[in-house]
This record gives C-alpha cells, sequence and structure tokens, in this order.
C-alpha cells in the first residue's frame, strides 16, 4: 500500500477528500482534509433522481481542485467513491465519463449495504469497543445503518431516506406529517427486529448536533470523535432544532450552512429514538472516507487490527518517540508498580491500561522541545490519541504526562475536567506511580537493573548497581503520605 492515500467521498450534500500518511504496517494518521458543499443532488429528487448540469458543474470543478492538492501532497494512490446522489441518478453515467476523461479519475458507485460497510468498518475499528450498538450515516439520499457488537459487524441496512431527499420532497413544501409517515414507514421495514442499547452517529446532522450540544453544556474537551451522551439530552436538543426558526437555530449553535437540511436529519433522529430502547450515544468522527481507507489498509486482516492493537499509540510511537528502550521500559516498569500496589491501595484495575500508555508516551513532547516535554506531550495526547479511547481515558492520559515529574494535578485543571477524571485520591496515586517510574529510570539503564518488593504500603527498590540518580530523584518527588520507599 501507498504510503499516502487519498480519498473522496462523493455524497448528495458535500464532497469530502481526506489524504492520509502511513507510519508504519497499520499506523497513520490524516496528513490533509477538505470539504466542499457542492450539493451534486441539488434539485435531482424533483427530475426523477437526474443530477442538474448546474450542480454536477459544481462537483467538476470541486474534484479538480482536490486532484492538484492530491498531486501537490504526493499521494500515490486515489480511492474515489460515489454514494445515494450518483447511484440513484439515471444520468450518472454522463457526469463518471466526462470526470474520467477529462480528469482521469476513476469514480466508484457503491451501493447501500457497501456504504453501510464502510462505515461500520471505521467505527468498528476506530472507536472504543462497543456491544450491542446501531450506527447510523444520515447522508442527503440514504440513510445506512449497521450492527456493530465488540467490534463485529453483524448486519448492514440502507434505506432511501436522506436530508436533502426529505427537504425537497416534503420539507420544500412544508409537508412534515407526510415526511413523518415516510420515515415511519422505511423504518419499519427493519427497526422492529432489532433491539440496541447505544446508537453510533455518523454523518454530518449527527455531528453537527452534538457539536451544539458540546458547546451549550461548555464542554471540556475540544473533541467530537467519541463524545458520548445521554439519549435523554440529545433527544431534548433534537425537539429544540426542529421547534427552532433560523434565528434560534444559531443560538442553538447551528451553522447557517446546515439551516436548510438540519431539520430533516433532526427529523429522522428523532423517529429512530422514539423506535429503539437507545440509552447511550456516541459521535464518530470517521465514516465512509476513513472506511475505504481501511478496508484497502487492512485488506489482509479481515478488515481489523491486530488484537490489542492501537493505531494512534502505534503513530505517536513512529513520529515522535526516538528512545523507544526508554519508553518501553517505562511502561514495563509503571505496569509492575500498579500490579503490586493497586490492591492495596484499592485502585480500580481498570486504570493499569491509562497509566500504562501514558509511561509509554511520555517522552512524545521532547521531540518538539526537551525543556518543555511535558507540556508538549500533554497537547500531542490530548489531540492525537483520536481513535480507540474514550474522552476520559486521552483526558486522564493527558493529564497524567502533563503532570509528571511535577506536582499533583492543579485543582484548576480537576475542575475544569472533573466529569473525565477519577477521584481525587485515584488521580493523585496514579500520577505518583507514573513520576516515581521516571525517577527510578533517571539513570537510564540498557535494562531495569533493580527489583521490586512491596509489602504494607512500603516499596523496597533491590539493586547491585549504583542508583544514585534515582535515590535523588525519588527523594525530590511529592510524596503519597501512604506509600514509603526505600533503597
Amino acid at each position: 500500500m501507498a504510503k499516502r492515500v487519498a480519498v473522496i467521498d462523493i455524497g448528495s450534500n458535500s464532497i469530502r477528500m481526506v489524504v492520509y500518511e502511513k507510519t508504519s504496517r497499520f499506523a497513520f494518521h490524516l496528513l490533509y482534509e477538505a470539504k466542499s458543499k457542492v450539493r451534486i443532488s441539488q434539485d435531482a429528487y424533483k427530475n426523477g433522481g437526474n443530477l442538474q448540469e448546474i450542480p454536477m458543474q459544481r462537483a467538476y470543478d470541486a474534484l479538480d481542485n482536490y486532484l492538484s492538492i492530491i498531486s501537490s501532497l504526493d499521494a500515490r494512490k486515489t480511492l474515489c467513491v460515489a454514494t445515494s446522489a450518483l447511484r440513484d441518478a439515471p444520468n450518472k453515467q454522463e457526469f463518471i465519463s466526462k470526470v474520467k476523461k477529462n480528469l482521469k479519475l476513476n469514480i466508484k458507485v457503491i451501493d447501500g449495504i457497501k456504504e453501510s460497510h464502510f462505515g461500520a468498518i471505521a467505527c468498528a475499528n476506530l472507536l472504543p469497543t462497543q456491544t450491542n450498538a446501531l450506527s447510523i450515516d444520515i447522508g442527503g439520499g440514504s440513510t445506512e445503518f449497521a450492527l456493530i457488537d465488540t467490534n463485529n459487524i453483524k448486519e448492514t441496512i440502507s434505506i432511501d431516506l436522506g436530508t436533502v431527499r426529505l427537504k425537497e420532497l416534503f420539507f420544500d413544501i412544508d409537508s412534515i406529517d407526510d415526511a413523518i409517515n415516510f420515515i415511519d414507514t422505511k423504518l419499519d421495514s427493519f427497526i422492529l427486529d432489532i433491539n440496541p442499547s447505544t446508537l453510533i452517529g455518523i454523518g454530518g446532522t449527527f455531528r453537527a448536533i452534538s457539536n451544539a450540544i458540546m458547546k451549550l453544556e461548555k464542554y471540556p474537551l475540544n473533541k467530537l470523535h467519541a463524545f458520548e451522551c445521554e439519549e435523554s439530552v440529545f433527544s431534548n436538543f433534537i425537539a429544540k432544532v426542529l421547534q427552532a426558526d433560523k434565528t434560534e437555530l444559531k443560538s442553538l449553535y447551528i451553522k447557517n450552512e446546515r439551516f436548510d437540511i438540519i431539520k430533516p436529519g433532526a427529523l429522522i433522529l428523532q423517529r429512530v429514538l422514539k423506535k429503539l430502547n437507545i440509552t447511550h450515544l456516541i459521535t464518530s468522527g470517521v465514516g465512509v472516507r476513513e472506511g475505504v481507507f481501511l478496508s484497502d489498509l487492512l485488506r489482509g486482516s479481515k478488515n481489523k487490527f491486530p488484537a490489542n492493537y492501537n493505531t494512534s499509540i502505534r503513530y505517536i510511537l513512529d513520529s515522535h518517540i526516538q528512545d523507544k528502550q526508554f519508553s518501553n521500559h517505562l511502561n514495563k516498569l509503571s505496569k509492575e508498580l500498579f500490579d503490586i500496589t493497586s490492591e492495596y491501595f484499592n485502585i480500580d484495575k481498570k486504570y493499569r491500561y491509562e497509566l500504562s500508555v501514558a509511561a509509554k508516551l511520555y517522552i512524545a513532547g521532547s521531540n518538539i522541545h526537551f525543556y518543555s516535554q511535558n507540556k508538549h506531550s500533554y497537547y500531542l495526547l490530548q489531540s492525537a490519541l483520536e481513535y480507540g479511547f474514550t474522552h476520559s481515558q486521552t483526558t486522564l492520559i493527558a493529564t497524567f504526562v502533563r503532570y509528571a515529574k511535577k506536582k499533583y494535578p492543579s485543582t484548576t485543571h480537576i475542575e475544569k475536567y472533573n466529569s473525565l477524571l477519577p477521584d481525587r485520591r485515584t488521580l493523585d496515586f496514579l500520577s505518583y506511580l507514573l513520576s516515581l517510574s521516571i525517577a527510578l529510570l533517571s539513570h537510564k539503564p540498557r535494562n531495569i537493573d533493580f527489583d521490586l518488593e512491596f509489602n504494607e504500603g512500603v516499596l523496597q527498590v533491590i539493586s547491585n548497581k549504583n542508583l544514585y540518580l534515582a535515590k535523588e530523584s525519588v527523594t525530590n518527588l511529592l510524596k503519597i503520605s501512604e506509600l514509603k520507599v526505600i533503597f
């Protein structure tokens, strides 16, 4: 597979383009992203699905520009898919042939099931593990669903139900009751046979609503992917959107460009939530584009990453950590300290993973500037730990590296991220374990050259080596009153 791969997704409402760069076999990061609201399906549903000249020209011009960007970034492979608007259009070949002849771009028109499958691949691999979940991707012309359980895709469904389609058929003529009947009829064909507890939202409508809720609630983390929300909060917000005029939509943090299609999308979501016993919602920042890329990247691995593999961790290791020996030692030592002390201090075993990731990635910021390593590691991890982590996990890991070797997390920091962090005692103890691990490795041994014994609150460091720097560093740490360290 090429090191840089571009993916273009031609939807009914927008054309999106992304360029991914691989850093190792399964590790990658987003290099570039662009979106153009060409609305290729504009007026199509009023004209038998036929694409109209002006929207087609907008789409052509956007593709022309995208290909120039792709060339400038030296991406060696371009994958281009088109969804509902083109697959529904009797005259689609006119557009496809023009693009192929003039731009040398092959457009692959995918059916609804394939579209659903691509979205599900992205969610199953790039979100925290979900059980008994239903993904929903509301597009301009169709809506795709997939049943996902513990990263396995159980079923994929596509129905001709989209924001632009509803707008042109019902909302433009103020026929909302007919729109509700239309939606319910489409949903009843399959939705009565499933009973998911979690709804995973893909696509612009779901993301726009989630983003607005985050702003209204002054959510502390600036990250949309993996944002979690209770059903009642989401449903109440949808009800407000459906009743709002343009001025009120703006006050609800809905962007102007979505004013004409947010209500059709919100209505679809409302009808889905009314028919299912959903208790929990999670927003996906990934969808068809990432699914297309992953199906190419993971084609020899049954569309799954290897067990216990995280692509974001691997990307940070590949790109920002030069001293991998120290990173591995720190990871190993932090886990050992956790294993021998956590039960005595009544610390939940689930935090072992977050501590180990923080230890492994602690020195990532030194690649930017050694003296401000903690600060850079903090911002890097808060942003780049993108895939496979909950917001609570990301916040906790980033907090560990921010305060490592220094004071415990500040009251101001804890107050800001209070909803995403554990209790103060747990946070301080885990922070100390990372700082202690760093201190014990101050002499940068080729191999860990000491053993640890723990008994009734006393940690003994045993070695026949000179651990002067380690002793000095441990002495300088802020102490945990219940834990004593002796050499």
